[in-house]
């Protein structure tokens, strides 16, 4: 018997790019969320922020003081931080960072480097892992290394991403759990609830959760529709042996719930005719928080702040557990760029403060603030080198460090160490984070496995055990 298993050429398209698979709410029924009358936050969430093209640590986490690495000493130490080289933009600082202290908090036992920005007031929250060894000064394989907690073969990455790692433990009752934002996604062995919408900018998320029609371009597109209107026959079937079309067909009906809700609504950032009056004000609170515009270099829409507030607005209005996102890149600098690549660091993690401001300031409803709730791990590939090279920038090193806040981590705390010769990776004592010539180095798999372990889940899947001097 022949059926016709024509849906909506976008409702289709939708459910077939990102849903398609299996329940699209985790532990929450599609129904279930139909009859909600409001979303409700996650009780833990997760933000990956990824800084592309490698950063230089001595700008921002792993700083070194230029009265002590000078010039004069490049022999001896192999490091030169030219922080001198940032003074013609006079918003730098040409010196290490250290945070004014926070009354009650106590002092900073973390100093920064001079692209740190507004992120070096939020201390009282944060771990520095310093002297990772990431194995590589490939950009694909470093990047996908962080992204999952295992060495990629070749450039090819193993295992599912962090993130999906997260929501298939958790099945988290939020209707679309996991966003990467212009950022890559993995799935090695969950059903489809745990995948991420990937998005590669905020069209394409207002496109995918807004209801209102949208032309399709695209020849691949178009196939997919048509195949998707063809009587079934023999052949058809054996196309759907695996359960293809008919998985597609139930997404169908989850993605429908989606658009109804009008969640696109949460990530327009401008002002619509249709906003009520408390949604304009809520909307031009946000804009003022993050400093947004209409266009320029903090716009509404793409911008490192704007990125900010989108995943800000995910976990505050119970839309996703875990967002992941490029929050800024160019740091790809090889020639002359000291005060490019310290620009591009510090749009990031201003933006990336503002985020931070505006969870610790949200009463989250399972008690305390949303920051008590949520667990950041800000990254890079790799870092770049501690000396300058002939054409007045800096090339690939194998020595990184990331930054760790908020939920299920030991705050204001330095955790690992870097050479004082040529910044290379330490060797520490992974209970305590301090250098011991009879410990281990610090590799990502090891950070990943903490991220995990901070929110009592199974970390077995990285091989190690979590850097416990790290744990809350």
């Amino acid at each position: 018997m022949k059926k016709n298993l024509a849906l909506p050429r976008r409702t289709f398209l939708k459910a077939a790019a990102g849903f398609a698979g299996a329940s699209l709410f985790g532990g929450l029924s599609f129904k279930a969320f139909a009859q909600a009358s409001a979303l409700a936050p996650a009780d833990r969430c997760f933000v990956f922020a990824y800084f592309s093209g490698g950063w230089d640590v001595l700008l921002s986490l792993d700083p070194r003081d230029p009265a002590s690495f000078t010039p004069e000493r490049i022999s001896e130490t192999r490091i030169l931080p030219g922080y001198s080289l940032l003074s013609t933009d006079p918003s730098f600082p040409v010196d290490v960072v250290t945070p004014t202290e926070k009354p009650g908090v106590g002092p900073s036992k973390i100093q920064f480097g001079p692209a740190i920005g507004r992120m070096a007031d939020h201390y009282d929250l944060a771990a520095v892992v310093r002297g990772i060894n990431m194995a590589t000064v490939a950009h694909d394989v470093g990047f996908r290394y962080f992204l999952t907690g295992k060495e990629p073969n070749g450039s090819a990455a193993r295992g599912s991403s962090t993130a999906v790692e997260i929501v298939g433990q958790m099945k988290p009752n939020v209707p679309v759990p996991n966003i990467a934002y212009n950022i890559e996604s993995y799935n090695d062995r969950y059903p489809g609830y745990a995948n991420a919408l990937r998005v590669s900018g905020a069209n394409d998320l207002l496109v995918t959760l807004s209801p209102s029609p949208t032309a399709i371009d695209s020849e691949i597109e178009k196939q997919l529709i048509d195949l998707n209107g063809r009587p079934v026959t023999c052949e058809a079937d054996l196309y759907n042996s695996r359960g293809l079309l008919t998985k597609y067909q139930d997404a169908r009906a989850q993605m429908r719930t989606v658009l109804d809700a009008q969640l696109d609504k949460n990530f327009r950032f401008e002002d619509s005719t249709s906003d009520t009056p408390e949604m304009r004000a809520e909307k031009a609170a946000l804009r003022t928080r993050f400093g947004l515009r209409p266009e320029g270099p903090n716009d509404t829409r793409n911008s490192a702040a704007a990125r900010a507030a989108l995943v800000a607005v995910a976990l505050k209005k119970g839309v996703s557990q875990c967002v992941s996102m490029n929050i800024t890149g160019g740091l790809d600098t090889h020639f002359g760029t000291q005060v490019t690549h310290a620009t591009n660091q510090r749009l990031g993690w201003n933006a990336l403060a503002d985020l931070v401001t505006d969870l610790r300031n949200t009463p989250h409803p399972g008690g305390g603030h949303f920051m008590d709730h949520t667990t950041v791990l800000v990254f890079s590939e790799f870092s770049r080198t501690p000396l300058i090279n002939a054409s007045g920038g800096r090339d690939h090193h194998i020595t990184n460090s990331c930054l760790l806040l908020g939920a299920g981590i030991r705050h204001n705390l330095v955790y690992g160490r870097s050479g004082d010769v040529g910044l290379s990776a330490g060797v520490i004592d992974h209970d305590t984070g301090l250098p011991d010539p009879d410990g281990f180095q610090i590799l990502p798999d090891h950070v990943i496995a903490t991220v995990l372990a901070s929110a009592g889940l199974d970390y077995s899947i990285t091989r190690v055990a979590p850097l416990k001097g790290l744990l809350a």
